[in-house]
């Protein structure tokens, strides 16, 4: 199956279609909001006013053209004259998306700016932000101050007492940005509930984009037997599923599964987990990759999981918003808050931004049938297991223990299964 490219379609589907991720995500109501594009002949596509953003569809979609005649059923969005003001300024901006999510309506009505350089993604797909003072929504003074911000080259604005505005080289670039810088958003407000959050320097950030290693080299021939096409197949399921479940995001997220020897499958780089197809997946196949595809910049660190640990089958690793609140605070996550969670994962380890970096032996010297899983600090969690849905469970159990920790502060400190009730577990459920 040819993998669909969103840039061939039509702006009403694509508008339709990244609306429709957006209300679903829980990151804007059934009237908030607005989603434009504008397409080579200079003619605007913009969502319309006062439409339900739950059941929006191909024909709601407004066109205002470039002699300023308005086409469509409805009225178009009354935050329109900003997305025009964008692109007078910005011919680089092709798309933009205007929400009111509730991480970064947060720091807008504290009027604050979310640092992104809490994690290595947000700040390569968000950069810095900026920020534009309140102005009445609709009104011209509003296009003008945010028009301002975008001029200065920010390519996301935190509007005072409104919500954000994000603009991109097509739809999918400014969702992945939208969707990147509220989930940096809502990492740092659950990070302040616990501890402080810790920030990476622009070095360590250079740091990591600097070692990815060099690329494995390309194998000639491939093949694909029908017990590959199935992982591919599982894959792609799971990615989808912790997109819809919000435990993984279009930028960030990778999923690997063993599948002979020490031969596996993985996911690629630059490819909206969102959007991820069978096609898309990388095989890795006598320490080389499937010719014409780029796996995930962690290969390394899967390969060398899978060489060490037989008992591994699958690995994923990605950015959960409550997990990702131990990462960057570096507090310990305390696993025993019911039975489920020590089970599952006994015991999860911090360990020091970098050590996912090739030739860390960190994570590799921590790893056992003890030691399931490990957060990185300012970056990831990673999770094993055997089968993926197993590995997927596993995460789902630690992502939601993390919820149930940081909600239980507002009520007092934990009290923790005790070590007598620990090794009764150990005795019941993990005998060999």
């Amino acid at each position: 199956m040819k993998k669909l490219d969103t840039r061939l379609m039509h702006p009403r589907d694509q508008i339709t279609m990244v609306i429709d991720k957006i209300y679903k995500s829980g990151l804007t109501t059934t009237s908030g909001g607005n989603v434009s594009i504008i397409d080579d002949n200079g003619d605007i596509w913009v969502t319309p006013s006062a439409v339900d953003k739950g059941s929006l569809r191909p024909a709601d979609i407004m066109v205002i053209r470039k002699d300023g005649s308005i086409e469509g059923r409805h009225k178009p969005s009354s935050e329109y004259p900003f997305h025009r003001a964008i692109y007078a300024c910005r011919p680089d901006i092709k798309a933009i998306i205007h929400a009111h999510p509730p991480a970064l309506v947060s720091f807008s009505i504290v009027r604050q700016i979310p640092n992104t350089n809490v994690i290595p993604q947000a700040k390569k797909v968000c950069g810095d932000i900026g920020y534009a003072p309140y102005e009445l929504p609709g009104s011209a003074k509003l296009g003008t101050v945010i028009a301002g911000q975008f001029e200065k080259g920010f390519q996301a604005v935190i509007m005072e007492n409104h919500g954000t505005v994000v603009g991109g080289t097509d739809l999918q670039d400014a969702f992945q940005r939208f969707e990147t810088l509220e989930f940096c958003g809502r990492t740092i407000l659950y990070g302040n509930m616990i501890g402080k959050p810790n920030y990476l320097s622009d070095s360590q950030i250079e740091a990591f984009e600097e070692q990815i290693p060099h690329l494995l080299p390309e194998m000639k021939g491939v093949e694909y037997p029908s017990d590959e096409r199935a992982i591919r197949e599982e894959i792609v399921r799971i990615v989808r599923r912790a997109c819809s479940q919000g435990l993984m995001i279009s930028s960030y997220g990778t999923i690997s599964v063993r599948w002979r020897n020490n031969d596996f499958l993985i996911t690629p780089t630059n490819e909206s987990r969102w959007d991820m197809q069978l096609e898309d997946i990388v095989q890795i196949r006598d320490g080389k990759r499937e010719k014409g595809k780029l796996p995930s910049r962690s290969t390394w660190l899967h390969q060398e999981i899978y060489r060490r640990f037989p008992h591994i089958h699958s690995i994923i690793l990605t950015q959960t918003p409550y997990l990702m609140t131990y990462s960057v605070t570096a507090s310990k996550f305390d696993v025993r808050t019911i039975p489920e969670s020590w089970i599952f994962l006994q015991d999860v380890p911090n360990v020091p931004f970098g050590s996912h970096f090739a030739g860390s032996e960190v994570i590799l010297d921590l790893l056992s049938e003890n030691t399931p899983a490990v957060i990185i600090e300012n970056d990831s969690i990673l999770v094993t297991g055997d089968k993926l849905l197993g590995t997927f469970d596993r995460l789902e159990v630690a992502e939601f223990s993390a919820k149930s920790l940081i909600m239980s502060h507002s009520l007092g400190s934990l009290n923790p299964i005790n070590d007598d009730q620990v090794e009764d577990l150990r005795r019941v459920f993990l005998k060999k």
